[in-house]
């Protein structure tokens, strides 16, 4: 990680997407106390991962932090000069200091670093923690954490127990080799997989004053340069290969093209792997003495990221979707922001009680990442807002499952809900009549009840905004097919409480009759289920829309209608 941040706070406009919005208006006194608010937190997690080996939130989700922070300050003028590797500064100056690396977006970018370089070659960008190591005569003598690129902390007292990593070379030679210490891991795939947090696994066993053999033998090493080792990376793996790095060799491939990065890029993303990976590095043969190494991005190296796995983004709204049953849902109304290859612009918290624990408001910075690749899911508030926006939501006990048989302005979402569950597979399966549709028929005053669309022709149809002539025809269809379907996908449509594999036979008049106590005598239905079935027949405004269906002769509902007599398909 301390690589990876010093590349943020070098790099910071480079990829960023998430961050190309216009600037806030905000007065200047909130825009300070905004950006002083943020720098306080990253600096917290800085500190907090150097000094502890913690990473309190994930690397996707610090890297777009420092991002917003960089946002922030330029479009305010606010710029600042923290250094985010201040606390990983140890006193033990490095033999060759830990250079950064640019940072490419794209293939375009990708394309562009790589014209006019030639003897490129392409490597695993290892998730690990970053180290120096110094060989005498043959033997590991120290192990440097990469603290701020110049100076480090010694890390030589793990050394006895790092069993997985060459201690003793084959030849009694001097040598300074710089790599990454990384969780080893067993046929990882990182498009699946993800990080899994193997950089803080290792990042919390380094910062422990002993590891237990097991804890050594769990950490592996990526040399990824030698910096006064031969001039061609192939000599260098080749001679690295015989001295006990072989990873280095066989995860070196060399490239001519943009179009061979693309490759292996995408290679190691889907490929199982002894390690986690964040990206690749393109590193070209050419390059300097290591006398002129300096800790900052040089030509000659560039690391190319994978996609987020979690984004950072911006609440603009809440609101709250009720459900066909009264269920009150807080849907979060984000920036649009781009995560893998979909544009997300809302994510559900799922219930109000969540809602109202976690206090999410707009202005709110949360972390959003993809369940089984395509929907978007909540992970947790990352930065609070300062000035907390008012939110008005539903009082808990408004909506239930016998509210808003009818449209109004408090019920037109449980309304909506309910005659898309009417129209839909549940119910009446009309094809092409979904919520947009009825939305329009509702907010255009055509259907107020949830009998008022069977009595709607093509011309009125056509009066609502959004409707059009062919549409109309199309919808009068479905309207029709609606109206024959048998008694017992009305009653489903309607929301009957019963379980799906009890036949409803008879009609209306029938079945309105039948006790809580004739209810469960049937099979399959408990004392529960019995009550909430007597329930739906007498209420009152169930009684008025069967009344309804049988004036506009629908099949179950007229008194004395023996065609009702079916059982559920």
């Amino acid at each position: 990680m301390p690589l990876k941040r010093l590349l943020l706070s070098l790099l910071l406009f480079q990829a960023c997407g998430a961050f190309a919005a216009p600037c806030h208006d905000w007065p200047l006194s909130q825009a300070k106390a905004e950006i002083a608010q943020l720098r306080a937190t990253l600096a917290g997690w800085d500190d907090h991962y150097h000094r502890l080996g913690k990473a309190e939130v994930a690397d996707d989700i610090y890297d777009q932090s420092r991002l917003r922070l960089k946002h922030l300050e330029t479009c305010f003028g606010l710029a600042g000069h923290a250094n985010p590797l201040a606390s990983a500064r140890g006193p033990i100056p490095h033999p060759v200091p830990h250079t950064g690396v640019d940072k490419l977006s794209d293939n375009t970018e990708a394309e562009r670093w790589l014209t006019g370089k030639t003897d490129v070659w392409v490597q695993p960008k290892v998730d690990g923690v970053a180290v120096s190591l110094v060989y005498r005569q043959g033997r590991l003598v120290r192990l440097l954490s990469r603290g701020d690129g110049i100076h480090g902390h010694d890390w030589s007292r793990h050394i006895p127990h790092l069993g997985s990593i060459t201690r003793q070379l084959p030849q009694t030679i001097d040598l300074v080799l710089q790599g990454e210490l990384y969780h080893r891991l067993e046929e990882h795939v990182q498009a699946k997989a993800g990080g899994m947090n193997a950089r803080g696994t290792v990042a919390g066993l380094l910062a422990r004053q002993q590891l237990s053999p097991e804890q050594g033998a769990s950490i592996g090493l990526f040399v990824w340069d030698w910096p006064h080792g031969p001039s061609t990376q192939v000599e260098r793996m080749a001679q690295l290969a015989a001295l006990g790095f072989p990873d280095s060799q066989r995860f070196s491939k060399a490239i001519v093209q943009a179009s061979d990065a693309v490759y292996w890029r995408q290679h190691w993303y889907r490929t199982p792997l002894p390690f986690a990976t964040d990206g690749i590095i393109l590193r070209q043969d050419n390059r300097p003495p290591a006398e002129r190494w300096q800790a900052k991005a040089p030509y000659w190296i560039a690391a190319w990221k994978y996609p987020y796995s979690q984004a950072l983004a911006s609440v603009r709204e809440v609101r709250f979707r009720v459900g066909r049953t009264g269920k009150v849902t807080p849907v979060l109304q984000l920036q649009p922001i781009r995560l893998d290859d979909r544009m997300i612009s809302q994510v559900s918290l799922g219930s109000l009680a969540r809602w109202q624990a976690l206090d999410v408001r707009p202005g709110d910075q949360v972390a959003i990442s993809l369940a089984g690749l395509t929907i978007p899911r909540f992970e947790q508030v990352v930065h609070r807002a300062l000035a907390r926006q008012p939110v008005a939501s539903p009082t808990p006990d408004r909506y239930h499952t016998r509210s808003c048989w009818q449209a109004s302005h408090d019920c037109e979402e449980q309304f909506i809900a309910r005659l898309t569950w009417l129209s839909g597979k549940h119910g009446l399966a009309m094809p092409g009549v979904g919520p947009g549709t009825w939305r329009r028929l509702v907010q255009g005053g055509k259907v107020r009840t949830l009998t008022d669309w069977l009595t709607l022709d093509s011309e009125q149809l056509t009066e609502v905004p959004g409707i059009s002539h062919a549409s109309a025809r199309q919808l009068k269809h479905s309207f029709e097919a609606g109206r024959s379907r048998p008694f017992a996908h009305w009653l489903r449509g309607l929301g009957i409480p019963a379980p799906g594999n009890l036949a409803l036979d008879g009609d209306w008049e029938t079945l309105a009759g039948r006790s809580a106590r004739d209810w469960q005598a049937l099979p399959g239905i408990g004392d529960t289920r019995s009550k909430q079935l007597a329930a739906f027949f007498v209420d009152d405004e169930l009684q008025t829309i069967a009344a309804r269906l049988s004036a506009a002769g629908i099949r179950g509902f007229m008194i004395g209608d023996g065609s009702a007599q079916q059982r559920t398909p």
